[in-house]
């Protein structure tokens, strides 16, 4: 039996990257996981960032290089292909809004160092959506993808010694030409699974090549297997993830347009067991994470990771332990109480939420009065524009996001993690790392922490909150309308007083219900 569990704060230090899909995550040895580009909401990436194993760290590192056109590293990219010989990653292609990508780079993980090597030798054409493996500790195989104009079915090694690139010539019956598959070298066979195919049907077959190795002197051949058991359902933009005897499949999509909002996504986990050559479906004790594909899951240890993802809708930044029953981890879950059921931290929040919104109702008819009476409402009309989280729904969606899954309003539980998991987020922020389009959600959330810290600690008359505030130097963002009156050299001063205003706010609110109820 395994479980899936949700990582939180506590699981890490460091800040954990960006959600994301269409990125890669390469374990690095044993010591580390480097993730590197996707795509979240039309925009490409181009960061790395690392996972420190032994360290349960995530930190970005400070890459130096310099590319052919005087840049770092390789530019923003996602569907790109990255795989790991010893200490270096070597990155393949990608997709770049509508382009696709065939520069070629290595990043050095011992220096943190990018080299650009396009100019060696001829390369494999432009493609993204294609998929690799390490050929042993020296060469890597990648198979397929997607041009811009065709489905491709070549099949390219890679030496990493020489840093030449050789089509492979094989002969015999081919697979369909395909992308969004995933390619998994398993001994001395390379598997083939799934992906899209020309013409644009999602697949389900399974391919194994052989002739990868020199010194078994076989020649390059193409084999489909047709395996017993509950083999996977067609799909492309999945994971296979080697663990032990077994390979791991999970999600993906399939039918519908590609990456449309009609596509069916999957959350399931299936094994291709190698002892026993037949697919399997592997016990889960709990619910799965949110149905995505385009998403990564690496194998640490006895333990899976999942990160990011794309259902869609949403681009996911989530993190999740897939774990043996007896992991410490899977213990947590089951010893845990339901998340579903507040203790009373968790009401005692609730009810300070109940009075702030009854207060609100309160002086909403004070307003309507002295509109009627002609009496100028400028010290009240900015409180009137906080509302609750609940209603916030640019503040919810983003919560969502960062939570992996959609949150209906009637779920309180579900509700309160959502909003402790990005304030959370904003807590181990950095002024540079905030998009424009949260610093809304950010200057409403920071007026209403403000407001509940005021009526925790004085009462539910919010006209005195503005004398309250006179005297501090702190909160000078309190009044202001919108998010339009703030400055770009505003931000970081926002952001350290809303730092400042939440270890008051979680010492007796939410968030201290909320950890108790997942650790």
């Amino acid at each position: 039996m395994h479980y899936w569990v949700r990582a939180f704060a506590s699981d890490f230090f460091g800040t954990p990257p960006q959600p994301r899909s269409g990125h890669t995550a390469v374990p690095i040895g044993k010591s580390k996981i480097v993730v590197f580009g996707g795509l979240l909401d039309k925009k490409f990436l181009s960061d790395i960032t690392v996972y420190d194993i032994e360290n349960k760290l995530w930190f970005q590192p400070e890459c130096t290089g310099n590319g052919s056109d005087g840049q770092v590293g390789p530019s923003p990219r996602a569907f790109h292909v990255a795989v790991a010989i010893d200490c270096h990653m070597f990155i393949f292609g990608g997709r770049s809004g509508n382009r696709r990508l065939g520069d070629f780079w290595v990043l050095d993980t011992d220096i943190w160092q990018w080299s650009e090597l396009t100019s060696f030798g001829d390369l494999p054409s432009s493609r993204d959506f294609s998929a690799a493996s390490a050929i042993g500790n020296q060469k890597i195989v990648m198979y397929g993808g997607w041009d811009g104009k065709k489905w491709l079915s070549d099949v390219y090694i890679l030496d990493t010694i020489s840093l030449e690139w050789m089509e492979l010539s094989v002969t015999g019956s081919l697979p369909p030409p395909r992308c969004g598959h995933t390619a998994t070298m398993v001994e001395k066979r390379l598997l083939v699974f799934g992906g899209r195919g020309g013409g644009g049907p999602i697949m389900s077959d399974l391919w194994a090549l052989k002739g990868l190795i020199e010194e078994e002197n076989e020649t390059p051949g193409w084999t489909q297997l047709k395996l017993p058991g509950q083999s996977p359902s067609p799909r492309c933009g999945h994971t296979v993830t080697s663990g032990g005897h077994y390979l791991l499949l999970f999600g993906g999509h399939g039918t519908g347009g590609w990456l449309s909002r009609y596509d069916i996504y999957y959350n399931d986990c299936i094994v291709l067991d190698r002892l026993s050559a037949q697919w399997k479906r592997l016990p889960i004790g709990n619910d799965p994470p949110a149905a995505r594909a385009y998403h990564s899951l690496t194998h640490i240890g006895s333990r899976y990771l999942l990160f990011g993802g794309f259902d869609g809708k949403l681009t996911y930044g989530d993190i999740w332990w897939l774990v043996p029953e007896g992991d410490p981890i899977a213990k947590r879950f089951i010893e845990s109480p339901p998340k579903n059921i507040p203790d009373n931290k968790c009401m005692a929040a609730e009810s300070i939420q109940s009075s702030f919104k009854e207060s609100r109702r309160e002086n909403d008819t004070i307003s309507e009065l002295q509109r009627a009476l002609g009496i100028s409402d400028s010290l009240s009309s900015p409180l009137l524009q906080i509302i609750d989280e609940s209603e916030d729904k640019e503040f919810i969606e983003l919560g969502s996001r960062l939570i992996g899954e959609r949150v209906p309003s009637n779920n309180q539980g579900l509700l309160n993690q959502t909003i402790e998991l990005l304030r959370d987020h904003w807590r181990r922020s950095t002024p540079s790392s905030i998009p424009l389009k949260e610093l809304g959600p950010l200057l409403r959330d920071y007026q209403r922490l403000i407001s509940r810290h005021h009526l925790a600690n004085s009462g539910s008359d919010f006209q005195s909150i503005d004398s309250w505030l006179s005297g501090k130097e702190a909160y000078k963002f309190y009044h202001l309308k919108n998010v339009s009156q703030l400055r770009m050299n505003d931000v970081p001063k926002l952001l350290a007083e809303y730092k400042k205003i939440l270890p008051e706010q979680n010492a007796s609110g939410p968030r201290a219900g909320f950890e108790e109820q997942v650790l």
